[in-house]
């Protein structure tokens, strides 16, 4: 088959043999290739023909990643793997807990709001079928996360936004609830003595709180929910809810989540940008890294003055993280352990 690669006016023609031909004019004497300790085996999407990685585990399983130090979510997530759950309960679980802790000033209840003073929520899940919901400009309700998964599982949709999400989680059985405590409240009547809106990079080391795991089974999902950029316009959406942006899973290659200024991930299709060139068999880290670099790359990129960070896991269990800023870290839960792990960046000085 054939694949073209731009660089500047010129086109390169790589051409790639055939996998099959080559499966087929190979002389393997055995059926898999032994790398290490790790049994490597060839095999190809029944529905596409893309060949695909069934190489095993490198990595101890279940696994949870998310991004920033969130010690307490990944705990609650590894909690229901280690008991044999699956990664979508996990997942959910996991991000529940940020949304539920009013200290932390980026995510569900006691998040900073926007211009208006209104807390509104965006979030996403997906599941290792490929299924997905989000909730957009969701408000008074602090578990956005559940919202999304009930429309994932429950509604023929993906996504609901607004008035429309809001009515729906008093339906699933959600209350109501002021999600403007009073420390974001002074913050933000303090912000309106000046009203400068700029985004804030790293802002208190956090943002949006983006879980991945892989459960005993292999099987791979993910959520991601916020409350997005602090003073924003009223109905502003960020990446966090949009499928490809701020979240992807494909259960045969590996997954990705992102944080940061939502505006510059959605313009690059941030995670889908990762887990493609993991699938094109780059390591989780070097996809992050690539995929900032696209944003770093722009024409006119105005990167120094805001942060994105990605996260990343493939099939095998190995981890990726990379930032345009410094202080970004990944949550890492795995083999009975947490651990918070700065992530490198892009801008040195």
């Amino acid at each position: 088959m054939y694949s073209f690669r731009f660089r500047g006016n010129k086109k390169e023609n790589l051409i790639f043999m055939n996998r099959r031909k080559f499966l087929k004019n190979a002389t393997l004497s055995t059926a898999g290739l032994a790398v290490g300790s790790t049994l490597v085996n060839c095999a190809e999407n029944s529905k596409t023909g893309t060949p695909i990685s069934t190489t095993k585990s490198v990595a101890p399983l279940p696994l949870v990643i998310a991004t920033w130090n969130v010690p307490n979510a990944t705990l609650e997530a590894y909690k229901i793997l280690e008991k044999g759950g699956n990664a979508l309960d996990a997942v959910e679980a996991g991000c529940k807990v940020e949304e539920a802790d009013v200290a932390n000033q980026s995510v569900g209840k006691g998040g900073l709001p926007d211009r208006e003073g209104n807390v509104t929520l965006d979030a996403c899940i997906m599941d290792k079928n490929g299924n997905c919901g989000s909730v957009v400009y969701l408000q008074n309700i602090t578990h956005a996360v559940t919202v999304a998964r009930n429309v994932m599982e429950n509604t023929p949709h993906v996504m609901l936004a607004g008035k429309g999400a809001e009515q729906y989680a008093y339906e699933i059985g959600l209350k109501k609830e002021n999600l403007l405590t009073e420390a974001s409240k002074k913050a933000w009547e303090k912000w309106k003595i000046e009203s400068k809106y700029k985004p804030i990079i790293n802002i208190e080391n956090h943002d949006t709180i983006g879980m991945l795991a892989i459960d005993k089974n292999g099987d791979i999902s993910g959520a991601c929910t916020t409350s997005g950029l602090a003073y924003k316009m009223a109905g502003r959406v960020g990446d966090s809810p949009i499928i490809g942006a701020g979240l992807f899973i494909d259960n045969e290659i590996g997954a990705s989540v992102a944080t940061g200024l939502g505006e510059e991930v959605v313009k690059t299709v941030g995670s889908f940008l990762v887990v493609e060139l993991m699938r094109q068999g780059k390591s989780p880290q070097d996809a992050c890294e690539e995929a900032i670099k696209r944003i770093v790359e722009k024409p006119n990129s105005d990167y120094k003055n805001f942060q994105v960070g990605y996260i990343a896991v493939n099939k095998q269990g190995e981890t990726g993280s990379y930032a345009v800023h410094q202080w970004f870290s990944m949550t890492k839960f795995q083999d009975g352990k947490n651990e918070n792990i700065q992530s490198e960046f892009v801008i040195k000085a």
